[in-house]
């Protein structure tokens, strides 16, 4: 789902004035100001007013709000589970009933202006595709958008992403003299872990010498993209069946202290 208009959709616990738009000054009080009801756009207190307005209507409707994740609330109703997430405007609304998120769709109709858009395909660069078993994640669009930007669309893939050897330093090589593109990269390449957490490794590393990059850290930012190209269509199956288990591994390099 996504709202029309989010920040137009809260009324302000603030007294907030501003002058009249200058195509709507009335003409019998030009010299008067306005008093706002609702929040609008460029008010510092919008973001703030729309998310209290979201949450508020959904706990009076009898969902919960996590407390690790206060994007994500949950609905249990009659023995049926109801998952909603949310990112500013975007919603996702999960459950094992559709005539329970039916009902849960028509009741935020008749508050908020919504706009169906149908089954999940993408949310926040992740592409969804339905499958007989499950699910399948995957984040090819958002790769090859990080790839155009970097010029690195045509780059010869590599097999892992890192070089194996000694691990990186932080006074290796000569000091990079514009560092933006840099920082842009691998913020972008942090989103990356959602549906390939192989590289979760190498960019933490990578991150760790933001504050005095090299020539030789760009050439590992790159090689980075070119593993990206090579396995951009890879992801994340997850199957219907799946045991609810949490499962973790460890692999730490005591010796060279990259654990």
């Amino acid at each position: 789902m996504d709202v029309n208009n989010t920040f137009l959709q809260r009324h302000l616990q603030e007294d907030v004035y501003m002058v009249q738009p200058p195509a709507f000054v009335g003409k019998e009080r030009p010299h008067f100001i306005c008093k706002l009801r609702k929040a609008i756009y460029g008010l510092k207190q919008t973001p703030r007013a729309w998310y209290h307005e979201l949450p508020s209507f959904l706990i009076d409707n009898g969902f919960t709000d996590l407390v690790n994740d206060m994007s994500l609330f949950i609905l249990k109703h009659h023995g049926h589970l109801l998952y909603l997430l949310v990112y500013v405007d975007d919603i996702i609304i999960i459950g094992d009933d559709e005539h329970v998120v039916d009902l849960l769709v028509q009741n935020l109709a008749k508050r908020f202006s919504l706009k169906d858009l149908g089954s999940l395909t993408y949310f926040l660069g992740v592409e969804i595709q339905s499958h007989l078993h499950g699910l399948v994640l995957s984040q090819h669009r958002y790769i090859q958008d990080l790839l155009h930007h970097t010029n690195m669309s045509n780059s010869r893939p590599v097999a892992t992403p890192l070089p194996s050897g000694p691990p990186p330093t932080l006074a290796m090589g000569e000091l990079l003299l514009d560092p933006s593109a840099y920082h842009a990269t691998v913020g972008s390449l942090q989103y990356m872990s959602l549906t390939q957490p192989d590289l979760s490794f190498a960019v933490i590393k990578l991150s760790q010498f933001m504050h005095k990059l090299t020539e030789e850290h760009w050439k590992l930012v790159k090689r980075l993209l070119r593993y990206l190209s090579g396995t951009s269509n890879v992801g994340l199956f997850l199957y219907h069946q799946s045991p609810a288990h949490l499962y973790a591994f460890s692999d730490a390099d005591w010796g060279g202290k990259q654990g």
